[in-house]
């Protein structure tokens, strides 16, 4: 099957899941696509068993999308820019300590705690996982996605510090748990290579890719402002936009530099500084809509293609009763690495435009999403030729805490935000 009918069959049934959710379900379009995808591969599924072709050709099918690559080389550079385009940087200003311990400190943490107990608990539960593998799921699954829970929040009309602080955390995140995963992936040389824990390997691999992310985002982004405010047509301009951050990412990942870390910063200058300076009013709106638009196909794509994943993954009965501990070491050791520094910043006494119940909030609404899965797909699956077995229990893992948090979470957080009473009860 060609390229072009694999985007065609992906789009169309995009388009299709996304009038069903719409015109009957009526769910938040990411959590509805990914709840659709999901009945479709368990019909498939089904099917397979009084005719296992039907399930051969659909998993051979879906074996040719390279989700990994899709989402880490395609879709994540745009979403990444298309959110901090349209985040104020004042707002980012004013929680810049929560915001920046939450993504770095905190996906640090995340990484350790998940890790360091799943090394203890799984063995107990008879699943076998070496430690370098433990502290690779505690990476992949540190960053949170907004995406499915923004869009209630904003309806629900959360305070707008709580917003800000999801956002902006789920940004930066994303950038740090890929340099943090790819750190791991290094230094354990599963990626190829030697293995080396020495202080100095570690702090060089996070000044190249953290750091030199930043810096050539800054850069780019210096290139595409002083580019915009040169000309005044929205057609070109958008055009510019659109080649900053495909070149630019294609650059950054040639660079071995971390391309989600840029494109965030460049997505911050250019939606900020050249939103004000370098755009005349009908180039923003133009610019907006189509990255407005950009986002929710892209995310469209996203979350049908995690619901059809099941078709390919192996589930086993441990695996599904691992998976259930793990939800629950994942949501504690998120808790405990966010109501740390929200307690610290209240007894400094610079918490009180938090809510009452924002540890719990930025909890549970700390969702996982496809960027935990791409990652999980990424680790090789053969080591010196031969087949790496402790890939398939990260794989199915990361699988079930990622429908939990999409589908369990993302459905019950606006009853509790009322129950809270961060929201109105009619709200």
């Amino acid at each position: 099957m060609s390229l072009f009918d694999l985007l065609a069959g992906l789009i169309g049934i995009s388009a299709i899941f996304s009038y069903i959710n719409y015109r009957f379900l009526k769910l938040p379009m990411a959590i509805g696509l990914m709840v659709i995808g999901l009945l479709f591969s368990l019909v498939i599924v089904v099917m397979g068993l009084y005719d296992p072709a039907i399930h051969d050709q659909a998993q051979a099918i879906l074996l040719q999308v390279d989700f990994d690559e899709a989402l880490m080389q395609g879709m994540l550079g745009f979403l990444l820019f298309a959110g901090a385009l349209h985040v104020d940087i004042n707002d980012l200003r004013e929680q810049r300590g929560l915001i920046l311990t939450l993504a770095v400190l905190g996906t640090l943490l995340t990484t350790i705690l998940v890790g360091g107990v799943l090394y203890l608990v799984l063995p107990l539960l008879g699943v076998e996982l070496s430690l370098w593998y433990c502290l690779l799921f505690g990476s992949l699954i540190a960053p949170t996605d907004p995406i499915a829970v923004l869009s209630i929040l904003k309806k629900l009309g959360v305070p707008k510090s709580l917003e800000v602080q999801i956002t902006g955390e789920s940004l930066f995140n994303d950038g740090v748990g890929v340099v943090v995963f790819l750190a791991i992936l290094s230094l354990a040389g599963i990626g190829g290579g030697h293995a080396d824990i020495s202080g100095g390997a570690i702090a060089w691999l996070f000044v190249q890719e953290a750091l030199g992310g930043a810096l050539f985002g800054l850069a780019i982004g210096l290139l595409g402002y002083w580019t915009l405010k040169s000309i005044d047509s929205y057609q070109v301009e958008i055009l510019i936009s659109l080649a900053l951050v495909f070149t630019g990412y294609a650059i950054a990942l040639w660079l071995h530099i971390s391309g989600p870390i840029a494109m965030v910063i460049a997505g911050l200058l250019l939606g900020n500084h050249g939103r004000a300076f370098a755009m005349s009013r009908t180039t923003r709106e133009h610019l907006d809509m189509f990255w407005e638009l950009v986002d929710e196909f892209l995310n469209a794509i996203l979350f049908v293609l995690i619901g059809l994943e099941m078709l390919i993954l192996s589930f086993l009965g441990e695996y599904l009763f691992a998976g259930a501990i793990v939800i629950v070491i994942v949501l504690l050791a998120r808790l405990g690495t966010v109501a740390l520094p929200i307690n610290f910043l209240r007894w400094r006494g610079k918490g009180e435009n938090l809510p009452r119940y924002t540890s719990r909030l930025m909890t549970w609404g700390g969702l996982r999403g496809g960027i935990s899965v791409a990652l999980a797909l990424s680790i090789p699956a053969t080591l010196s030729g031969e087949p790496v077995a402790e890939r398939e229990v990260v794989v199915s893992l990361t699988y079930i805490v990622v429908v939990f948090s999409i589908v369990v979470q993302g459905l019950t957080i606006g009853p509790l935000l009322r129950r809270w009473e961060i929201v109105s009860p009619n709200s």
